[in-house]
């Protein structure tokens, strides 16, 4: 990527952090790792079909193949656990190649340690095997080789969102990343203004790493407000690094030390995981207790006439604001919308039935 592309690609950036829309680049790197899969399934098998075509002179042997075909399920276990398709595996190809012959040979030792024990060793061609194992160790190393040229020239060497921000404190650059000014876009982590921090929430949505650089004194500030985005946050800090500090994120390209002080999102295995639970439970929950809420519907709308339901301006994830939707237990003109007083156990303002839902909720 030249200077003039890289230039341009962060103005554009800067500009959607502007509008607190900076897009997602996660879906980009599941269709790399989409991608990679298939591939992989692709050289592993075509390896080992020109193995039993140099040796046996076919293509495709049926002894050459049966190993290709156990070997491809253990490959892709061991593949899928070890990082093998992780974003450093798309940043770094070395470390991609390496984690890739990793689970190739683990998984063709276990080949070799199944046959073994099962006394199947005769129904492979030892040769062939051979042969299609260091064609596809080869053949992984090339392609790890290829993804960064293909990142490079189609994604603009972009896979990842990474953002830089300025409030006072030691210069710092991280190649690649967006650099913002917190004075410039009016910035204060310790302002307690929650319009602020949904601002600030918007301007981290979708991205994967954040560095504060900010003086001593507001580090905490910034610490905090990062925990709360639900981003992977660090805030720069001199004095860790001249103290030779462990556990803590080193920048070798610039000399720095960062303390890493929150962990962002849960991966993806988790959070796929944690989604379908979500899913199931709320669409048991809904199905089961839908008796129950349409009757509370139906007594509040019975009651005084007004609206079911109370809508409230809530911090999600992330600092963000949105519009949570309750079932109204207030008289419709003592409604606090803005939430300024809190609703005691004896509250004037509560309905009968709304006496009735809190009291569920204490």
């Amino acid at each position: 990527m030249n200077e003039q592309t890289g230039l341009l690609l962060d103005a554009n950036v800067t500009a959607d952090l502007h509008r607190g829309a900076t897009p997602s680049l996660e879906k980009r790197r599941l269709r790399a790792y989409a991608a990679m899969v298939v591939a992989d399934l692709i050289l592993i098998q075509a390896c080992f079909g020109i193995a039993s075509l140099i040796y046996e002179s076919q293509w495709w042997e049926p002894r050459a193949m049966l190993a290709a075909h156990i070997l491809l399920p253990l490959y892709f276990t061991i593949a899928l656990y070890n990082n093998t398709y992780s974003t450093h595996s798309l940043s770094n190809w070395p470390y991609g190649a390496r984690k890739a012959v990793f689970a190739l040979v683990i998984s063709a030792a276990l080949v070799n340690f199944i046959a073994f024990y099962t006394k199947s060793n005769a129904e492979f061609s030892r040769a062939s095997v051979t042969i299609g194992f260091g064609l596809t160790v080869l053949a992984l190393i090339g392609l790890r080789r290829g993804i960064p040229i293909f990142i490079d020239r189609f994604w603009e060497g972009r896979t990842r969102n990474e953002l830089v921000i300025t409030d006072g404190g030691p210069a710092f650059a991280l190649p690649g990343a967006t650099t913002i000014s917190a004075k410039d876009l009016g910035l204060d982590p310790s302002s307690g203004d929650p319009f602020i921090f949904d601002r600030v929430g918007k301007l981290l949505r979708n991205q994967d790493r954040v560095v504060v650089t900010c003086p001593d004194e507001k580090r905490h500030d910034w610490s905090i407000l990062l925990k709360s985005s639900g981003v992977f946050g660090e805030v720069v800090s001199a004095t860790a690094h001249s103290l030779g500090a462990t556990g803590l994120h080193h920048y070798g390209s610039t000399n720095q030390t960062t303390l890493v002080v929150s962990n962002g999102p849960l991966g993806m295995r988790a959070r796929l995981t944690k989604r379908l639970f979500d899913t199931v439970i709320a669409a048991l929950a809904l199905l089961l207790l839908s008796p129950l809420l349409v009757l509370v519907a139906a007594v509040i709308k019975l009651e005084d006439g007004g609206p079911v339901f109370f809508v409230q301006r809530r911090m999600e994830k992330g600092n963000r604001l949105f519009d949570i939707i309750k079932f109204r237990s207030m008289r419709l003109v003592d409604q606090d919308d803005s939430g300024l007083q809190s609703t005691g156990r004896q509250d004037a303002r509560i309905t009968r039935i709304g006496a009735f839902i809190r009291k569920k909720q204490h």
